[in-house]
């Protein structure tokens, strides 16, 4: 097994000792990617591997590095709901506005997975609710098609 395909088994398995001790003899690992074009952060913060995460970006890993989808770490967790792991990207730097492939924003995802608690966090960050995705509708857009009223209380108070 390559060093790669060891550390992101161990991100997987949330084994912090393994990973560690990997970017210890190698930082390069920092910007591997796997076959969809995750990094160890990205994928970390999928798996809602905090700790992990935090030791990656400790390491220096690229905050707003993208998957083969133009996802970053914060996007997946936008979309995912870790509330805690946006705010500790956000907080280490991550672009609250990154646009993907498709076109979406966090603050997107979140209100598309009815998530409140997280476009709550984006827009307290500075998201910008104007953002239109790849089918020209906003996130206020999105919430009004879902019917989603807290939702839309929320983004129709930040117009």
């Amino acid at each position: 097994m390559s060093k790669i395909e060891k550390l992101f088994n161990a991100v997987r398995n949330g084994d912090k000792v393994a990973v560690s001790t990997l970017l210890e003899n190698d930082l390069t690992l920092l910007e591997a990617k796997d076959e969809r074009g995750s990094t160890p952060l990205i994928l970390a913060t999928y798996y809602n591997q905090k700790e992990i995460t935090e030791l990656l970006l400790a390491h220096g890993a690229s905050i707003d590095a993208t998957d083969g989808s133009g996802n970053t770490a914060l996007l997946g967790v936008c979309f995912k709901g870790y509330t805690d792991l946006a705010e500790l990207l956000i907080k280490s730097g991550a672009n609250v506005d990154h646009v993907n492939s498709m076109g979406a924003t966090g603050l997107i995802y979140a209100v598309t997975f009815n998530r409140l608690d997280m476009a709550q966090l984006l827009i307290q960050y500075g998201a910008d609710i104007n953002v239109k995705d790849g089918r020209g509708n906003t996130a206020l857009d999105q919430a009004k098609m879902q019917e989603n009223e807290d939702l839309v209380k929320l983004l129709e108070s930040k117009t």
